[in-house]
Formats: structure tokens, C-alpha cells, sequence
């Protein structure tokens, strides 16, 4: 229980009305492929019993994925009403001729086989950007897929999207709007290629609470920016990048449709699941061993705050110097000094925390002396915090990210095969 928020389990199943499947349908297959191999799930679809408002946010890299194109325009032409999800795993589906026709053939698919329009049909990819996307394996798993649809398949679709990711990623909470009980829960994937402005992640949020297609997009383009625009892997900003968030109102609270103490309830719980998940991301990146999280507080903004705070998360000399468990706070006033920011260097203090403890670096700019034996002790554990105070003001913000390892370089040197 966090601020009147229960966590619950069940993910993007745990909001009332949302049903799930996953299945594995031979996208890329292994080079060992034999018929007794146990294969992965690379392709799932979710429900929602009604259709849902929907709101998105999509990477601003220029170059992006035929699926986020497709879902786009089905937003447009549907007036932001979604009923289906369909997403897969292995490849991208980006940067192909064909592209945005298999992007669509997936939503035909699915509408044809559930019997609702195309436009009411949201399509994901994620994996090998380039590589054209085989449609035939996916022919075949729809109907799967669609006969497979259950309330709690939940993992079945976090597992589905999975890429170099090692665990599945979700969260969710329950809380009262004017005395009604609504949920929100959600899933992502992400490992790598994860920068500020949208990662290479694919996040799906469901929930049950009755509020305007309008306050619904308000609330998420808020939240993304303190949640996963926080969020560094490794400086790259991927083409398929997408949060999806539902809402079917079948919770039966009064709908939110404009700001007040209602919609400041939803917004906190929803900032609640992308933060939890956000962190998830981040502590899961490519080779990682640690989650650094860069705190800024008393800056004079929330844009001053956050700048920094991504700037230190963003630092590749810093990610390697914390995979090395060295205490290089000089590391850290560069990266606190090259943010593109306004604030007095000179009134800077720094901290370095973990479950160990804390230890002082550097106050009012300038290093102070520490026991480089605590230090090393602070920095032996895998969620290291790196607390900033600008002394300029009372804003705070957050970014994550985590460590640089040898890992990273070997995962990404054949990511392909």
C-alpha cells in the first residue's frame, strides 16, 4: 500500500473486462531449431470486453516502425476506441517496403477473427529493425490466439514481448474514485536501446475507470514525461517505441472529464504503475548488474529537475565507473554540468546511497573527504542512488537507468543471430 494505492497482481488482466493470450508462432526461428525445442512465446493478443478509450504516445525518433504508423491512423479513424492489442516479438517490422501493409494485414487478421472493426485494432513490434516480417506465422496464431483469450493469461502476453529482456515486466494497483474501486495495471519490455524521449520499450496499460478519451490522452502525456522519458539504457532512441493506455470504464465511477480531485487520483495511481515499470526497465537493461537512480531535488523546476537528473542517468563514463564500483564523483558534476540547465554549480551537493548506507562526495561543488572503503561497500549493491541537491529551489525529480558492462558489448555484438 503506497498514498491509498493497494498493489494487486495480474498485470494488464488485472483491471475488470480485459482478457489476454500469448503463444509462440515461429517469427525467427533458432538456428538449433528442432520440433521437441521449447520455444519462447513472440506473439500476443488482450481484449478489453467493450471498447475503450485510448490514448498514445510514440518515440519521436523520425525513423518508426510500420506499426506504430498503422495504430496511429486506426486511432484517428476510430476516435480513439480500441477493443485488441496484437503484438509480437523478434522482429520490428521497420524499415520494410511492405511495412505498413503486413502492419495492417495483422489488424485485419485479428478484427476479422473477433468480428469488430480494423480501426478498433492496435498492432505492436518489436526486435530486428530491417528484416522483413514473415505474415504467415502469424496467420496461423491468430485464431490461437483469439480461441486462447482468458482473464488471466496476463503472463502469456508480458512474456510474448519479451526481446533480450531476462525477467517480464508488470504492475499494478487498485484505488477509489468517489468511493468506486477502479484498477490500472500494465506490462512493458525493454532492454536495450533505451534512451530519454521514449525508449525501445513497449508498454500496454489497461484500466477500468470511466474517464474522457480527452483526460485520459492528458493524463498519460504528463506522466511519460516524469516516467519513461526519465529512462537511459544506452543513449539510443529506438523507431518502434509505444505507450498504449485503455480505459472501458466498467469500474462504473462518475467519468473523469475534467481536472480535479477525481483526475488527480487517476493520475497518480497511472504515475504509480509507469514508475514501478519504468525502474523495472531500467534495472533490467542489456548486461546490467545495477539500477542507478539519479534523484535532483530543491531545484527551482520541474524541467531544471528533470534535465539533470537525466543527465547524470544519461552518463556513459558514470555507468561504467558504477559497474566498477568506483566512486568517481567527478563523473558525476560533469554530467551535473553539462545539462542544459540554468542553476548555480557552486551551491551543488552530492550524495551516494544504497542499501549500505550513504557517503558525502561533494558539497557546494567541490569534493568533500570520504572513506573510500565505505564507498566501495555503498557500491557493492545492485540499486545505487545518486541524491542531488541544487539548494535553488523545491522541485524533485527522478531518472533511472543502470550500469555499462562487458555484457552489453557481447549481447549487442551479434544481437541478430
Amino acid at each position: 500500500m503506497k498514498l491509498g494505492f493497494k498493489y494487486i497482481d495480474g498485470g494488464i488482466c488485472a483491471a475488470q473486462g480485459y482478457k489476454a493470450s500469448g503463444t509462440y508462432c515461429g517469427i525467427k526461428r533458432p538456428a538449433n531449431d528442432t520440433p521437441d525445442t521449447k520455444h519462447k512465446n513472440d506473439i500476443c493478443l488482450f481484449t478489453s470486453d467493450v471498447p475503450a478509450n485510448t490514448a498514445a504516445v510514440y518515440t519521436q525518433n523520425k525513423v518508426k516502425g510500420a506499426p506504430l504508423i498503422v495504430t496511429k491512423a486506426n486511432l484517428e479513424k476510430s476516435g480513439g476506441k480500441a477493443i485488441a492489442v496484437i503484438a509480437n516479438s523478434k522482429n520490428a517490422n521497420t524499415c520494410n517496403a511492405d511495412g505498413i501493409e503486413k502492419a495492417q494485414k495483422m489488424c485485419d487478421l485479428v478484427a476479422d477473427e473477433l468480428g469488430i472493426p480494423s480501426e478498433q485494432v492496435i498492432v505492436a513490434s518489436t526486435g530486428v529493425i530491417g528484416q522483413v516480417l514473415p505474415i504467415e506465422p502469424i496467420e496461423a496464431a491468430v485464431p490461437v490466439l483469439a480461441k486462447g483469450l482468458c482473464y488471466n493469461k496476463n503472463l502469456e502476453a508480458a512474456t510474448a514481448i519479451m526481446t533480450t529482456d531476462t525477467v517480464k515486466k508488470e504492475f499494478a494497483v487498485e484505488f477509489k474514485i468517489g468511493g468506486t474501486t477502479c484498477k490500472i495495471g500494465g506490462m512493458a519490455k525493454g532492454s536495450g536501446m533505451i534512451h530519454p524521449n521514449m525508449a525501445t520499450t513497449l508498454n500496454f496499460i489497461t484500466s477500468d475507470c470511466a474517464i474522457s478519451a480527452e483526460m485520459l490522452q492528458k493524463a498519460l502525456s504528463e506522466i511519460v514525461q516524469i516516467t519513461y522519458n526519465c529512462l537511459s539504457v544506452d543513449g539510443d532512441t529506438s523507431t518502434n517505441d509505444m505507450v498504449v493506455l485503455m480505459a472501458n470504464g466498467l469500474a462504473l465511477n462518475e467519468e473523469i472529464n475534467s481536472e480535479g480531485e477525481d483526475y488527480e487520483i487517476f493520475k497518480s495511481a497511472l504515475c504509480e504503475v509507469m514508475a514501478n515499470l519504468t525502474k523495472m526497465l531500467a534495472k533490467d537493461g542489456e548486461g546490467a548488474t545495477k539500477l542507478i537512480v539519479s534523484s535532483c531535488r530543491t531545484a527551482p523546476d520541474v524541467k531544471t529537475a528533470t534535465t539533470v537528473a537525466k543527465s547524470v542517468v544519461c552518463s556513459n563514463l558514470l555507468k561504467c565507473a558504477i559497474f566498477g564500483e568506483d566512486a568517481n564523483w567527478g563523473r558525476i558534476l560533469c554530467a551535473i554540468g553539462y545539462a542544459d540547465a540554468d542553476f548555480d554549480i557552486n551551491g551543488v551537493g552530492v550524495d551516494i546511497a544504497s542499501a549500505k548506507g550513504s557517503v558525502a562526495v561533494c558539497r557546494n561543488g567541490a569534493g568533500v573527504p570520504f572513506s573510500e572503503e565505505k564507498a566501495a561497500e555503498i557500491l557493492s549493491e545492485d540499486e545505487i542512488f545518486v541524491n542531488i541537491e541544487l539548494n535553488c529551489g523545491d522541485v524533485s525529480a527522478k531518472a533511472w537507468g543502470c550500469d555499462l558492462t562487458y555484457d552489453y558489448v557481447k549481447i549487442n555484438g551479434d544481437y541478430r543471430s
